[in-house]
């Protein structure tokens, strides 16, 4: 294995960029440079996928993608990163990745990897996909798609320049319900839509992203580990703060991450991605926002130093097209609200038991009273259920895959996932300074105040 040293903080920053200077830095001339470094696969050829983060999330990935593998996939594991010298090792070990390290640039410098599956905190999946993308890699980026609304819409521009393939990683976008939702908007079963509803709800006794024992499961802090933790027990600290603000080794931040502001929108951003970006499927063409406002706090959780992120999180949003988006979380109760589409004629239930991850059968259209004559005229019964095809956990990484020997769009796409972003990061932005925000669509920026072309 090779000797890694600990980068020095001022070393970093000149080697690596955020997502705006990268942005600007990358002229359309760049863009064709980035993809002619592209691999053209045929159907035959083998994909090499690099991992960047196996953590929690990225070691779940990992196991997932050996099984494909082992599936009869073709595609490879040739490279594995990771700031924890740990982690880097047993991704290796488990992946038989032909490289390794602790610095995802060499991952991005290597000619043999086509593709880099991003499972990093949230503050780094701008910055490390943009540097993907220029080094003409495809991206499979975990949710949420980046940190911040600039982020997001600089890696979008970055994807329509260069043809490059950007899945992002809410697996749930790739099941049939979403789909079939979408169809039965346009055909018109529920009339003009007017709202929809979403939530996601967990307990346990220790708040969200702790250990938590009654789950069997958690965010364990190992003790040995740090900067200054030998062997395996090594984690370069200033490569993770990467573009995050500078801070003394804290490794209830490194191991627990989603807690603070600085990494991740907590509940809205981790949870609330699952609900908004299949929605966004539903309604037929991806939209922005015109107004978000939210509530919240730590209710239970809120013991000092325990957590910045509120444990409670409630977020309203309305369209310009003349529908809204209610969404209600909380990680100290776990009774679900129904997940549902609402138009004028009738309602569609996505998810009965309100899990937009779980499993479904089929979705429900209902129609309301005063058309119940007519959709009976139209569909024989007052209520139709739609039968759903129930695909594998792998259907996603699979779509992603495909996308990339064909240079379709994937499920979740770039600009599918930009918007359904700016939704989720105008609420943590709302709650945090108190204020319903606006968004103006033609300069995609948010504002303190309606847009004139509202």
């Amino acid at each position: 294995m090779p000797d890694h040293k600990p980068l020095n903080r001022r070393s970093f920053l000149k080697g690596t960029a955020t997502a705006a200077s990268l942005t600007a830095a990358a002229a359309p001339a760049k863009s064709q440079d980035a993809a002619s470094q592209r691999r053209v696969l045929g159907s035959n050829d083998r994909i090499n996928v690099a991992q960047i983060g196996v953590g929690g999330r990225g070691g779940s990935l990992q196991r997932l993608m050996l099984g494909m593998i082992e599936g009869g996939q073709n595609f490879k594991i040739t490279a594995v990163c990771d700031v924890y010298e740990k982690r880097r090792r047993l991704a290796q070990e488990n992946s038989k990745a032909e490289f390794s390290t602790l610095d995802y640039r060499e991952v991005l410098a290597r000619p043999d990897v086509d593709a880099v599956v991003i499972a990093t905190p949230d503050h780094w999946h701008g910055t490390m996909a943009l540097a993907a993308i220029a080094a003409g890699k495809d991206v499979y980026l975990e949710k949420p798609m980046t940190h911040t609304i600039e982020e997001a819409k600089a890696v979008a521009r970055k994807v329509r320049e260069t043809g490059a393939v950007l899945q992002v990683g809410s697996q749930t976008t790739s099941a049939d319900q979403w789909w079939k939702a979408r169809k039965a908007i346009r055909d018109g079963m529920i009339g003009k839509l007017i709202s929809s509803q979403g939530s996601y709800h967990r307990n346990s006794l220790r708040g969200e992203w702790n250990w938590t024992p009654e789950r069997g499961r958690g965010w364990v802090i190992e003790p040995d580990a740090g900067p200054h933790g030998q062997g395996v027990n090594y984690v370069d600290w200033d490569m993770w703060l990467g573009p995050a603000q500078k801070r003394e080794w804290d490794p209830h931040r490194f191991f627990r991450f989603r807690k603070y502001w600085d990494y991740s929108g907590g509940i809205a951003t981790d949870l609330f991605y699952h609900v908004v970006a299949p929605l966004n499927i539903c309604w037929g063409q991806p939209q922005f926002p015109y107004r978000v406002t939210a509530t919240g706090g730590k209710y239970v959780f809120n013991a000092p130093g325990d957590r910045e992120v509120p444990d409670t999180f409630n977020l309203l949003a309305d369209f310009a097209r003349g529908h809204s988006l209610v969404l209600s979380a909380t990680m100290a109760n776990s009774r679900h609200i129904p997940g549902l589409i609402r138009g004028h004629e009738g309602t569609i239930v996505m998810v009965e038991h309100g899990r937009f991850e779980g499993r479904t059968d089929y979705i429900t259209v209902e129609s309301e009273a005063i058309y119940r004559d007519a959709f009976v005229r139209r569909y024989g019964t007052e209520n139709v259920q739609i039968k759903v095809e129930n695909r594998g956990r792998d259907a996603h990484m699979k779509n992603f895959l495909e996308c990339m020997r064909t240079r379709d769009r994937p499920n979740l796409d770039a600009d599918t996932a930009y918007r359904a972003q700016v939704t989720i990061t105008m609420g943590v932005m709302a709650l945090r300074q108190g204020k319903v925000l606006y968004f103006d669509p033609d300069l995609e920026e948010v504002t303190d105040s309606a847009p004139r072309t509202a």
